[in-house]
């Protein structure tokens, strides 16, 4: 019996599928070190060239579809945005793309591997983020959020996940995939299957406003709560609540949840959350003046050589 491309595309995707403790060896013109990160549509390998030698540092990293994604025409779209979003700007605050081999099997784009931990993994770990530095964090993602925007993208994805801090909080923006031109409206549909709702603006869920930059800004607002209070806005118990939550329901009050956070902090993530876009910064360059503002009124906060500490 004659198979049938996709049949063989898929047995081809079985035969190369591996243990993630055991990535293969090589991918196009890269070999893979170690497996760094894992999510649900990639797998991020510490890589280096494959013919530089067993010697030569692992400067790379290598984001790859995992097995199950690629034949997936959606998923090998979004790694192309990334390529795209990555190659059309530099910025020390966005990841840089530097190669991609989207026709390979499977599809990987290529990065600068980068020391440091996600700010969710300081979240998970428990660790307290003295408000300054909290504000510090935010103004650098702010800072990657306005060269997207003059480079005419929005990113559409910001969450702990994707803010990476060096051991020195220095902040790079992660995962360019969700990106969409300016004049894209686009839809969270495939953002929500593949990823996470918790941190998303009401217009991306409501056909009322078109999403833009300052749907990101409400994102921030998300992240801004969940350093400062240690939970979530909304919590709702699936997608539909969550949505519902996101369009209509009023956070919880932060004062009260962070009793220690200014006023003026407090007001600031207030706005950044607001249902209507206007009542928001209205631009990544205007909130980072706000945030530069705080960050110097709260500096007396900060305890020196100190901005992580745990509880």
């Amino acid at each position: 019996m004659t198979q049938s491309p996709t049949t063989s595309r898929a047995r081809a995707a079985a035969a190369r599928r591996v243990s993630p403790s055991q990535p293969p060896q090589r991918v196009g013109a890269w070999e893979l070190v170690e497996l760094a990160a894992e999510g649900s549509l990639a797998r991020v390998y510490r890589a280096r060239p494959a013919d530089s030698g067993a010697d030569h540092a692992c400067a790379y990293a290598l984001k790859m579809l995992r097995p199950e994604w690629e034949g997936d025409p959606q998923a090998i779209r979004l790694l192309a945005r990334e390529a795209e979003v990555g190659r059309s700007l530099s910025h020390p605050h966005v990841v840089a793309v530097l190669g991609a081999g989207l026709r390979h099997e499977p599809p990987f784009v290529v990065m600068p591997w980068l020391d440091g931990s996600t700010l969710q993994a300081h979240l998970a770990a428990g660790r307290r983020i003295e408000v300054p530095a909290a504000l510090w964090i935010a103004r650098q993602v702010a800072e990657a959020l306005d060269a997207l925007h003059r480079a005419g993208w929005t990113h559409g994805d910001i969450k702990p996940e994707n803010i990476l801090l060096s051991p020195e909080m220095h902040v790079t923006l992660l995962d360019l995939a969700f990106a969409r031109k300016h004049d894209d409206i686009g839809s969270a549909v495939d953002r929500c299957v593949i990823g996470t709702c918790h941190y998303i603006a009401p217009e991306w869920i409501t056909s009322a406003l078109r999403p833009d930059v300052r749907s990101d800004i409400y994102s921030l607002g998300v992240v801004l709560f969940e350093v400062f209070s240690g939970r979530l806005p909304f919590q709702g118990k699936d997608l539909a609540e969550l949505a519902t939550q996101h369009r209509q329901a009023t956070p919880p009050d932060l004062q009260s949840l962070a009793p220690h956070l200014p006023e003026e902090v407090v007001a600031l993530v207030r706005g950044m959350l607001s249902k209507e876009p206007l009542r928001r910064p209205q631009s990544p360059r205007e909130l980072i003046g706000e945030l530069a503002e705080l960050e110097i009124a709260t500096f007396g906060e900060w305890v020196l050589g100190e901005v992580v500490s745990a509880d």
